[in-house]
């Protein structure tokens, strides 16, 4: 919805950056049975040529290589975001080095690849780069939190450093909510100065995120030990309604 709300511009590139991302994820999370090491480097390999050639046969890669070429996307960003994947395979439990290092690979990077579309300007670009950080670390914070069952159980991980999974308490849950809403604050500062063609589609997401967000801080820390929790579609459509509003009376 977030996307579809953005001007319609950015909607291939946008689903271009979607595309490549999630498959990627699907290789570490989902191909189970399979050499997923090997699939990713195969993966990693076929998008850098795609990239210098120009094409690809894999229309998600040639989707991606275009919106890469022609956004002038760094590779820096594509480089860490394989990383972060490859990370999925090996790591298990995470110290606050490698959470970070995580977090900026697996989402920060992903901000900033959309950033690029949405800035004509470099200037631009840059002055928005740690509020489109902050906001990618708020999203990615918080699906750990909404999945911190089936990461743990399904696939033996625990992103947050100095965690424990069966000890975790409302007392440790609560600092972990307070450096997501750090990172959702600032966030919006960044949301509030994006050129108009892309502030709703991602102030949108924003909201979604942040009532996701205000829903998981009023559980129980065994609650979310035991159930992913999710938004209502009448609760979406009510924030749609309301983010519309804000935006075109021109209060965000």
């Amino acid at each position: 919805m977030g996307i579809k709300t953005l001007n319609k511009k950015f909607h291939k590139p946008i689903y271009a950056i979607y595309g490549f991302v999630r498959f990627a994820d699907e290789i570490v999370d989902s191909f189970y049975g399979q050499n997923q090491k090997n699939l990713l480097q195969e993966f990693k390999k076929e998008t850098y040529n795609s990239i210098r050639r120009k094409v690809s046969l894999n229309p998600i890669l040639n989707s991606f290589q275009i919106c890469v070429n022609k956004y002038k996307i760094p590779e820096e960003l594509i480089d860490s975001f394989l990383y972060s994947m490859e990370m999925d395979l090996n790591k298990k439990k995470y110290d606050k080095s490698n959470y970070e290092k995580y977090i900026y690979g697996s989402a920060e990077v992903v901000g900033l690849m959309c950033l690029k579309i949405f800035c004509k300007k470099e200037s631009e670009y840059k002055s928005l780069v740690r509020y489109a950080k902050s906001l990618g670390s708020a999203f990615q914070k918080i699906n750990f939190l909404r999945d911190l069952k089936s990461d743990y159980k399904d696939r033996g991980r625990l992103y947050f450093p100095d965690v424990n999974y069966n000890s975790l308490d409302n007392k440790e849950k609560k600092i972990i909510e307070k450096n997501i809403l750090s990172d959702f604050n600032s966030g919006l500062i960044g949301i509030k100065k994006l050129p108009d063609e892309a502030k709703f589609g991602v102030y949108l997401t924003y909201k979604y995120y942040l009532s996701l967000f205000n829903k998981i801080s009023r559980l129980d820390a065994e609650i979310i030990k035991q159930k992913r929790i999710r938004i209502s579609n009448f609760s979406k459509f009510i924030i749609f309604i309301k983010s519309f509003l804000l935006i075109k009376l021109n209060l965000i």
